[in-house]
């Protein structure tokens, strides 16, 4: 019987102190090494990849957000500022109550190609950049129509900053010509040169935007 509960406690005995190695070493030493390691070789993507201006952070280049005025329409939708670039239209919140690029209710629209309701929309978006950029309906790019699939995408195409370097530019009282360079030093190639699509962050161009404006 004695054998028996000693080697009971025993067995406890080593289940407990491997409880309390495995809790250090998985639970203190490996988190520390593996935050220590991103935090000194990628700072950067280990903090969010946040974007600082004069020290505050304004956002991340990983995610979409709004450039909006405090102004509303008639539908309650805050105005878009034509002084900034504007991002692709969002599905991840509904944009009456000036919620859109929420990352709790990051996704897609879920509509099916031939929705009514998707394709009324497109309709509608389709004229309010071409009326907000002075442009023709048929110069409007797809994914200044449509939502992305996370609905926070961060980048728009090439050929939509283009389309609105011209009112930013008016906007902000700067050459047009300053304004376009600035849209073509922010065009990024296809990662590793073959995937994906050429691309524009949006928020480090408006960032830049910014500071050429105080220039």
């Amino acid at each position: 019987m004695n054998n028996s509960v000693r080697s009971t406690a025993r067995l406890l005995m080593a289940g407990l102190r491997a409880l309390l190695v495995l809790t250090v070493v998985c639970g203190v030493i490996y988190p520390l090494v593996v935050t220590g390691i991103a935090q000194a070789a990628f700072n950067d993507k280990a903090n969010g990849s946040e974007i600082k201006v004069d020290g505050r952070s304004v956002g991340s280049e990983l995610l979409g957000q709004s450039f909006s005025l405090d102004k509303k329409d008639k539908d309650g939708n805050p105005l878009p500022d034509p002084q900034y670039f504007q991002p692709r239209p969002s599905a991840a919140g509904p944009n009456t109550e000036n919620t859109q690029y929420k990352l709790l209710v990051s996704g897609a629209s879920n509509l099916a190609a031939d929705s009514k309701v998707l394709l009324d929309s497109i309709k509608q978006r389709r004229a309010d950049v071409a009326a907000f950029n002075g442009v023709s309906p048929a110069d409007v790019p797809t994914d200044a129509v449509t939502a992305s699939g996370s609905g926070v995408d961060p980048d728009i195409s090439p050929a939509y900053a283009r389309l609105q370097a011209e009112r930013v530019a008016k906007a902000n009282h700067l050459p047009a010509a300053k304004v376009r360079q600035l849209v073509e030093d922010h065009v990024d190639g296809r990662q590793l040169g073959f995937m994906g699509e050429p691309r524009v962050n949006v928020l480090k161009l408006n960032v830049a935007l910014r500071e050429l404006a105080k220039n």
